[in-house]
């Protein structure tokens, strides 16, 4: 036996070996392939790769550029405005609506490299498949690990919102839910919280429709769009009608600190393009659609907030906000003192609520499923079901998880965490584009950032400078979570990666020809 033959040498059982791992790269063209319906089109080492990681199924591809405009708008629109503008405003004062457009612009930035990297890598994974073709699989690993934190936390922080527009419907009819049945444990005003039920019951029937396909959600979905778009202009029409300019000064009570800080809060409610580049595995024509659709819906979902956050102070003074619970809610019922408006306005908050649940608890799923397919997490994320097309187990297990999340933690905390994840990932997206402008000029884009590598290199430091304005608390937790993933990674992914094997062999076959 030569050294090299030796274990020692083995390139896995070395610092060398550890690094080789960390930046192996999976191809874009082996990512297309996994991701076509055609069976029969593949080699045989990628039909062997999907038999083992992919399971009983496929997805099938039924979204056009109207459903995917639909899905991101959906898991973006309504979850600022009406679960965090309570919160927001007081860190921000009448400046709010500039937060909401320093977080648009920040999150605009990264879109466009969304965009053009899902027009190069048309499957799902979002983020965590563009790193994977570009900066290696201990970055993906890392991006795929802040996605999971992203979503999961991002569905839990709007379903926990839900609370308070369930108890304004009921509050018409003369109900209320008691006060242990609002909040979970440990929330400062209301110590009396033991769980979330609404916010357990949104999760829980977003599941179950999820759990019954892609085509019937996103048809559901599409419906709760147009609910939210038009509770929205009401709002926005009902309080112009109270409109004080006066409202709007000082304009800057906490200084630009303020903003930046209430902009890294609000950023969570802006991942929404993120979800539909989720999709792409579904998408009928991935490389014009995909693209497209992210930015229209950036543009809708900016303009909407913006619109109503202007609205809300101009009706109300900033101090007004403070501790204020379903605030939209509660300027409709003073402006209007009707109680069907209310009534009107509360349950199409909670359908608002609803679709944003269901869109990005789809992205979660098919995020988990990618990373099956590759073996970074257990193959049961990416068993997709033959009857009906979605990867049941993996939903059914992401969704219980939520819900209990959901039902037992408190907004704020939910909120900062979604957004330091969020951050991170778009943060790698734009590191990617740049890295591929460079490195790889020649493959084939159906869009293109444009002003070259400017616009990705603003999008990486506008990122950059959300993180450092969220809490101490939120980083600590987010150190955490790293921590965990690193972990997970060396314990589990990196032993069970699908390309590692593949490298593996050729390292192999190398030494023993």
């Amino acid at each position: 036996m030569t050294d090299s033959d030796t274990p020692s040498a083995h390139p896995t059982a070395t610092s060398a070996g550890v690094l080789r791992q960390l930046g192996r790269r999976k191809s874009i063209g082996s990512m297309v392939a996994d991701a076509r319906t055609d069976a029969d089109a593949r080699t045989d080492a990628e039909a062997r790769i999907d038999a083992d990681a992919e399971g009983a199924g496929r997805l099938r591809r039924t979204f056009g550029v109207f459903q995917l405009t639909m899905i991101s708008v959906g898991a973006t629109l309504g979850t600022g405005i009406l679960v965090i503008l309570g919160e927001a405003v007081p860190v921000a004062g009448p400046a709010v609506w500039l937060a909401f457009v320093l977080a648009g612009v920040t999150a605009l930035l990264s879109a466009v490299s969304y965009a053009e990297m899902a027009g190069m890598v048309p499957v799902s994974g979002s983020s965590y498949s563009y790193s994977y073709a570009t900066l290696g699989e201990g970055v993906a690993w890392v991006c795929g690990w802040c996605l999971v934190l992203e979503y999961a936390v991002s569905v839990a922080a709007v379903a926990v919102g839900a609370a308070d527009y369930v108890n304004e419907t009921l509050r018409v009819f003369g109900l209320e839910l008691p006060a242990s049945l609002t909040t979970g444990p440990g929330v400062a005003d209301n110590p009396g919280g033991v769980i979330n039920v609404s916010a357990l019951v949104v999760v829980a029937l977003a599941t179950v429709l999820l759990m019954r396909g892609a085509k019937e959600s996103g048809i559901v979905n599409t419906i709760l769009v147009f609910v939210k778009l038009g509770i929205l202009v009401f709002f926005a029409i009902v309080a112009f009608t109270a409109f004080r300019a006066g409202n709007f000064a000082p304009m800057l009570p906490m200084g630009a600190a303020g903003v930046t800080a209430a902009a890294s809060s609000v950023f969570f409610s802006y991942i929404g393009f993120d979800a539909a580049s989720t999709a792409g595995e579904e998408a009928k024509n991935p490389r014009r659609d995909l693209p497209r659709a992210i930015i229209l819906s950036m543009l809708i979902v900016t303009s909407m907030y913006v619109l109503v956050a202007v609205a809300a102070i101009g009706a109300r003074q900033w101090q007004w906000f403070s501790g204020a619970k379903a605030p939209l809610v509660q300027i409709v019922e003073e402006i209007t003192g009707s109680n069907l408006a209310v009534l009107l306005f509360a349950v199409a908050a909670v359908l608002a609520i609803f679709s944003v649940v269901i869109t990005v608890l789809y992205g979660q799923s098919r995020i988990l499923l990618t990373m099956a397919r590759d073996g970074m997490v257990p193959k049961v994320f990416g068993v997709v079901s033959r009857r009906t097309g979605t990867p049941l187990a993996g939903t059914l297990i992401v969704g219980g998880l939520v819900a209990i999340t959901a039902a037992l933690i408190p907004l704020g905390e939910l909120a900062d965490a979604t957004s330091i994840g969020t951050l991170f990932a778009f943060f790698l997206v734009n590191l990617a584009v740049i890295y591929l402008r460079v490195k790889r000029p020649d493959l084939e884009r159906s869009f293109k950032v444009p002003f070259g590598p400017v616009i990705p290199a603003l999008g990486a430091l506008a990122c950059a400078l959300l993180m450092v304005n969220l809490g101490g608390t939120t980083w600590a937790v987010f150190g955490v979570w790293m921590a965990v993933g690193a972990l997970v990674y060396f314990a589990y992914s990196r032993r069970h990666s699908v390309v590692g094997a593949m490298d593996e062999s050729t390292y192999r076959t190398t030494l023993n020809p």
